[in-house]
């Protein structure tokens, strides 16, 4: 142990960088911040958990600054107070270490908040795409609901439904879709499309709960269509023709700023035998995944130059990891990583201690610290 020495400095910046940028767990990068006053400049000063985040979902570039909301440190700019300047890395280096626990840390739900719009709607509003949101295809006293699209004479026309989901932030794993079986009609003929897609985003311009382009059809179309800005696009999966909730896995997670998702339904199968028109009618759509509000929000920017960015807010009186575990005899129990994260909060010697105690197997709750200003560094 004598012997002992830091490899940063023996190593040099340029390998240490390329060492600790294998680090693929927040945790891990915490807990290397905390071994040293120069491993924890070292971590900081070269944004290694912003990188992570970036690693994970690249759409994370779309981030211009970052705003803790108790600490409304600006971000720095050339030739600014070097203090100021590390306030602004700390603060960063803290944010996006929480991030990029949060992005696996919280338990799915279902993230649909509202129906905005649909590319076309037969009759409007008894089948509007609110009627996706229920679970069910027959409401009280065997009333049907369902969406159903305009009908078409070329069955290639695609059909797009809008949504918002329940926050700003969200991690998207899959997305059902339940084509309606038309039992009112001869034949219980099922109007599925051939395939779908999902596209996810924001819009350049907010809409509001309850403004007018949700109440009339027209202009919530041309609204969406002018103001979507799409920052993913999935591969198309093949729908089959049958009356099931059908699941479609993304091929991995995927990040959406801005709680925009469309489905795209691409190509019709079923024709009405009434009119002879090919349609697309769903009965209900259900997208699982993480919301991360409300510890984490954006705000998309709309100035000059700032086009496709966005403001990261943080809100620390949030519990970051509201879901603990829970051990077989019902406590809750929450791992020592989450208790790691809690404490970042309390500055770097609560951290080191926090660790300390990791490695000792002696974890302390977050009470046994007598104040947090004793663990400010």
């Amino acid at each position: 142990m004598e012997n002992c020495s830091d490899f940063l400095p023996w190593l040099g910046p340029d390998v240490s960088i390329k060492i600790l940028l294998n680090l693929d767990d927040p945790v891990d990068l915490v807990r290397a911040s905390a071994v040293s006053r120069a491993w924890h400049e070292f971590v900081i000063a070269n944004g290694f958990c912003k990188n992570l985040c970036l690693r994970m979902f690249p759409v994370i570039s779309m981030v211009a600054n970052v705003i803790e909301l108790n600490n409304m440190t600006k971000p720095f700019e050339v030739g600014s107070n070097s203090s100021l300047e590390w306030g602004s890395l700390k603060r960063d280096h803290r944010v996006y270490a929480l991030l990029a626990h949060s992005f696996t840390s919280f338990r799915k739900k279902d993230c649909i908040v509202e129906a905005i719009s649909a590319s076309s709607t037969d009759n409007y509003p008894e089948e509007s795409i609110d009627n996706t949101l229920e679970p069910n295809d027959r409401i009280e006293q065997g009333v049907a609901s369902y969406w159903s699209s305009k009908g078409e004479s070329n069955p290639a026309v695609p059909e797009t439904l809008t949504y918002r989901l329940v926050s700003g932030l969200c991690v998207l794993n899959e997305i059902s879709i339940q084509p309606f079986q038309a039992f009112f009609q001869s034949g219980y003929p099922i109007y599925s499309a051939k395939a779908v897609q999902f596209r996810t985003g924001y819009l350049k311009e907010p809409l509001e709960a309850g403004s007018d382009h949700m109440d009339e059809p027209s202009a919530s179309r041309r609204y969406v269509k002018d103001n979507f800005i799409s920052t993913y696009v999935s591969p198309e999966f093949p729908m089959a023709q049958e009356n099931s909730l059908q699941k479609f896995k993304l091929p991995e997670p995927v990040l959406c700023i801005g709680g925009i998702l469309q489905v795209e339904l691409l190509g019709r199968i079923q024709r009405q035998e009434m009119d002879g028109l090919f349609y697309i009618c769903v009965s209900h759509v259900n997208v699982v995944g993480r919301p991360l509000s409300p510890t984490f929000d954006v705000e998309i920017l709309d100035q000059p130059g700032k086009s496709g960015k966005c403001i990261l807010k943080y809100d620390p009186n949030v519990e970051c990891c509201r879901s603990p575990a829970r051990s077989s005899e019902g406590e809750s129990s929450v791992p020592s990583r989450l208790r790691v994260f809690r404490l970042m909060q309390r500055g770097v010697r609560g951290w080191e201690q926090m660790i300390i105690n990791t490695l000792l197997g002696n974890v302390a709750v977050d009470g046994d610290y007598e104040s947090d200003e004793e663990l400010v560094a």
